[in-house]
């Protein structure tokens, strides 16, 4: 019989619903029979205060909800679950009763499951988030799940409110960390760590985890959400914790316990897939010396293989947030996913940067963002035109501080929430199209339109109007000036 975690999430099988011996209907169920939409419904809905919508899930298919958020629940039977967790039985470093796990497939997650169970007795919800890394990402999660011991998995879909919630705030705000980085990793942290707190809530976990290195900027992304969303969540993190130190010894803990890893010992890139961007970290990478190989990169095609053609794209803009592309109005993750297709065709947005970590290292890093670089000419140059000398100024000399504190995991601070506010307020005027030229590697804007356009072409041109009159500009500079003659007299003087 299969077991219901948290009520909203479900299996098929044969039968009929009925409560658990030892909980409640709320917490868990048993599921049996062709299940239908409106039993869901009725029971589900109730007990789920998950932020998405949920599906039902079996091999045979996928039911979806009336939305596009995405939830997958792959449970096993109620003996196997309480048999393989110790369920009650205290673990070699203490006791907890349920943790919800940030989970990829990956070899480093799928070694912590175990070890969770074996360290603090505990049950453990395997949780994997779909922000655009693709469907490769997500195949055979369920198989992998269930083999490294996790009582269930869920998948949700969180591409729309990552692009909608947070690239597009950092994109309007102008926010790039040490003159290069767009924040890609930075910004899908706070989305995913989120949607962890609110599948703990779901599930009735004590705890979360993850499987960021103690070396990196990841724990502290992670951390900071869960501490600014559910503070009373016990935080687990086992690269600062066992005794594990590198690849060969997760391969060798992991055969120790019988959990399938499709590895090797050889070293490989360490990357980071979403939506945004795409980043590469490791082998050659860390000496800084080193060219990247041709063949590292995969959103991008080289600049010396691009279209010998450019390619024009128009991007529709309307207050400081793109909504189309040539004219077709688009979803935000849509609009992005677009846009990494035609940029990525024409070598767009690759960087190669040597950066300072929260905690105190220097590390090297390449990072393919062909649409957000796209996405961020077209706001710069839409700018360009509707905001003034001083608002620009400004703005730009806080977009240094919004990207400082998501580069840091400070996304649930009241002081980001607090700028993102006034960066709203000074574009609500930025609304306009901008075109740019892609060739070979390169942007170049074309074309900038827009009806709040502070740019005057009768002011602006050579020849004499009725509103600039030339002469005017004598007392100006005198004045403007007077500063730098002030100076020059005293030190005649002297």
């Amino acid at each position: 019989m299969a077991r219901l975690m948290g009520g909203s999430l479900f299996s098929s099988a044969t039968g009929a619903f009925q409560p658990s011996k030892t909980e409640s209907v709320a917490n868990y169920c048993r599921i049996s029979g062709p299940v239908k939409l409106h039993l869901f419904q009725e029971l589900g809905a109730k007990a789920s205060e998950l932020h998405g919508n949920g599906i039902a899930s079996n091999r045979a298919g996928v039911l979806r909800s009336n939305k596009n958020s995405v939830i997958q629940a792959i449970l096993q039977s109620e003996s196997e679950i309480e048999t393989a967790n110790g369920r009650g039985t205290k673990g070699l470093r203490g006791q907890l009763n349920k943790v919800v796990l940030a989970y990829s497939g990956g070899l480093d997650t799928s070694v912590i499951v175990p070890w969770l169970r074996e360290n603090y007795g505990c049950e453990v919800v395997c949780f994997t988030a779909d922000v655009g890394q693709g469907m490769k990402e997500l195949e055979g999660l369920e198989k992998k799940a269930r083999a490294s011991g996790a009582c269930q998995l869920v998948v949700k879909d969180l591409k729309e409110e990552f692009v909608r919630d947070f690239i597009f705030p950092c994109l309007r705000a102008g926010a790039i960390y040490e003159r290069k980085y767009l924040l890609g990793t930075s910004m899908a942290r706070p989305v995913i760590a989120k949607a962890m707190v609110d599948v703990a809530k779901e599930v009735g976990a004590d705890a979360v985890s993850h499987g960021c290195t103690g070396k990196g900027n990841d724990q502290v992304r992670f951390e900071l959400a869960f501490f600014a969303l559910n503070p009373n969540l016990n935080v687990v993190a086992p690269w600062r914790e066992w005794d594990i130190t590198g690849r060969e010894d997760a391969i060798e803990y992991a055969k120790k316990h019988n959990i399938p890893v499709p590895v090797t010992k050889k070293s490989i890139y360490s990357r980071d897939r979403n939506l945004w961007h795409l980043s590469h970290e490791g082998d050659i990478l860390e000496d800084p010396a080193n060219e990247p190989k041709k063949d590292m990169y995969m959103m991008s095609t080289d600049p010396e293989y691009a279209p010998n053609e450019p390619e024009y794209v128009e991007i529709g803009i309307v207050g400081g947030l793109p909504v189309s592309v040539n004219g077709e109005d688009l979803s935000p993750a849509s609009l992005l996913t677009k846009l990494n297709e035609i940029g990525g065709k024409h070598g767009i947005g690759r960087i190669d940067m040597v950066e300072n970590r929260l905690v105190g290292m220097k590390s090297r890093g390449v990072y393919e963002t062909p649409g957000g670089t796209i996405l961020f000419a077209a706001t710069r140059e839409l700018e360009s035109l509707t905001l003034d000398r001083e608002t620009i100024q400004v703005k730009d000399s806080l977009a240094l501080k919004y990207a400082e504190l998501v580069y840091a995991g400070r996304w649930f601070d009241p002081l980001r929430e607090s700028m993102d506010a006034f960066m709203e307020k000074i574009t609500e005027h930025t609304t306009g199209t901008v075109t740019l030229k892609l060739y070979k590697g390169s942007v170049h804007v074309a074309s900038r339109r827009s009806i709040y356009s502070l740019y005057r072409e009768d002011i602006s041109s050579f020849e004499n109007g009725q509103i600039y009159n030339q002469a005017d500009a004598a007392g100006f500079i005198r004045l403007y000036g007077l500063p730098t003659r002030v100076r020059a007299m005293l030190e005649k003087e002297l």
